[in-house]
């Protein structure tokens, strides 16, 4: 079997996280979305399930953390420059908020963060792993 990460996120509006998640590039997974969470894909390895807070509360009794906490933040491999500016102008035009932190240029790579609607942070990067090896 192929490992495969799912990652279960508790989100106030999961139709709104949808949407979000749709323009970022995701894709839903139809069979494994309901009405109360929906699945959406970044690749054959990466799952993103988004959850209902009721529907997160039959996999956790923890506390939900508190508006404007970050306790992670996920980053997702694009395969261009571009595609990082993209991403970050469509969760601004889709309810989240872009860069939430300094952009990183570093030559070898660039990468900008994002916030989706409830607030969970993303980076969006890419890399040349040529440049990179080169300085070392």
């Amino acid at each position: 079997m192929t490992k495969t990460i799912f990652i279960s996120m508790p989100v106030s509006n999961h139709q709104v996280s949808t949407a979000f998640y749709r323009a970022l590039g995701f894709e839903q997974n139809a069979a494994f979305s309901g009405e109360d969470s929906a699945c959406m894909v970044w690749s054959d390895e990466i799952q993103l399930m988004l959850l209902s807070h009721a529907k997160w509360r039959t996999f956790s009794d923890r506390p939900l953390p508190p508006a404007g906490s970050t306790g992670v933040m996920l980053n997702l491999s694009v395969p261009d420059r571009q595609t990082v500016d993209a991403m970050n102008a469509a969760a601004a035009a889709h309810g989240g908020q872009a860069d939430v932190n300094p952009v990183q240029e570093h030559g070898f790579m660039y990468g900008r963060d994002l916030a989706d609607p409830d607030g969970n942070l993303w980076g969006a990067f890419w890399m040349d792993p040529a440049a990179a090896a080169a300085q070392g």
